[in-house]
């Protein structure tokens, strides 16, 4: 039996099992290559910093079409989600589904996976918790558990078909997960609409409220602030130590570099991409419940404003790591959080959100291809041995 390899700190016993027999393989997928690119903090730090000053930079030029101007617009965007705790407790609201949402989008990226299907997960766990919290009378601390594990259950079954699809025929993902998103939307419609299963009498397009026994509470006085703060801590926990500490996650990150090194070395890629998926549609069924049960207290027709969709940015500026993830989530927290006071005080359209996540996903898509770029430079020209040229006299070979 080999002897572990020690880890960067001579910790040979914190590697996982799977990886004291082989290092991570050469990466062939562009989930893998984005991964490489941010490989030690040095690169996440530079990586973050550089797409968000050119994504600022990119985008400074709309302002002065909205009749204003960048240095305007960032103050205005700043005051209104820092410039008070009310709007602190705003900006971490935001951020939670965000974070959380962006940590399913992640956690597929690192298995090699594109799950454009965080949106419809997130509303299905959201109908689900919903629907639970309206519905069971339970006591209180029970309720909210059955509720959470209720609406995670669902977003895992709804990420299920497109890793089956994927894993049996090979069907791309972000067809089937795109394809699950719209189910999701057709059915929230169906069943609050006026004379649907789950519609309150009192609010059309909803669900009752949730009962008490059911809700997160508030844990900021003055703000909307709920308790889902501390399990997006712990959901990003957990995802860190599945991902980086567990042989799971260690085959998880082989498969989503190189399925091929990953078959060659006995993992079942079928498999992996069963498990990652599932865990992606939890995770993004959790970010349903937890706005559902914290801010909101019933579900609401389409009730997200996109954050499953805005969690492809997050994930991608945070370079497909929990903790990057969490510095992207709060930040695209403070742009939500912020988008009344630019719209209202700097006169720019809330839409510049959105605009503004589309730069960061396309700034953060191109970092492998720069990396490239530069260690090709860095290396030089490849020097081919061409042998004799032809119009040089061959030796003879002496015999003996």
């Amino acid at each position: 039996m080999k002897t572990p390899a020690a880890t960067p700190n001579g910790d040979a016993s914190a590697r996982p099992a799977d990886e004291e027999e082989f290092e991570l393989p050469e990466p062939t997928t562009m989930a893998g290559r984005i991964a490489e690119a941010a490989r030690g903090p040095a690169r996440k730090v530079r990586n973050f910093a550089l797409v968000l000053l050119a994504a600022m930079i990119a985008s400074a030029p709309l302002f002065y079409l909205a009749g204003s101007t960048a240095a305007e617009g960032y103050k205005a965007l700043f005051q209104g989600s820092l410039g008070s705790q009310y709007s602190v407790g705003e900006t971490l609201v935001e951020a939670i589904p965000l974070f959380l949402s962006g940590l399913a989008v992640a956690l597929a990226f690192q298995g090699g996976l594109f799950n454009i299907g965080v949106e419809g997960q997130l509303l299905v766990g959201g109908l689900v918790a919903g629907a639970l919290g309206t519905k069971l009378n339970q006591p209180a601390g029970v309720h909210l558990v059955i509720c959470i594990a209720g609406a995670m259950v669902a977003g895992a079954l709804w990420a299920l078909i497109p890793a089956l699809l994927k894993a049996r025929r090979g069907v791309h993902e972000v067809i089937t997960t795109i394809m699950m998103n719209y189910i999701a939307f057709a059915l929230s419609r169906f069943l609050v609409k006026p004379d649907g299963l789950l519609v309150s009498q009192t609010q059309p397009s909803a669900t009752e409220l949730v009962k008490p026994t059911a809700e997160l509470p508030v844990i900021l006085g003055g703000t909307r602030l709920h308790a889902g703060l501390y399990i997006a801590i712990l959901a990003g926990i957990a995802t860190w130590y599945l991902l980086f500490r567990t042989p799971l996650g260690f085959r998880i990150r082989v498969v989503g570099r190189n399925p091929v090194a990953g078959t060659f070395h006995g993992f079942s890629s079928s498999r992996i991409i069963v498990q990652t998926m599932l865990i992606s549609g939890a995770l993004g069924g959790l970010a349903g419940a937890v706005e559902v049960l914290g801010v909101f207290h019933r579900y609401y027709d389409a009730f997200s404003p996109g954050y499953g969709f805005d969690a492809i940015a997050v994930a991608l500026l945070g370079s497909l790591n929990p903790v990057g993830v969490a510095v992207s989530a709060l930040f695209f927290g403070i742009l939500r959080a912020g988008s009344v006071a630019l719209q209202a005080v700097a006169g720019v359209s809330r839409d510049m959100i959105s605009v503004f996540s589309a730069l960061v996903v396309a700034f953060a898509a191109a970092v492998p291809l720069v990396d490239r770029l530069l260690a090709r430079r860095k290396r030089g020209p490849a020097v081919v041995d061409e042998g004799p040229r032809v119009d040089e006299p061959l030796e003879e070979a002496s015999v003996e």
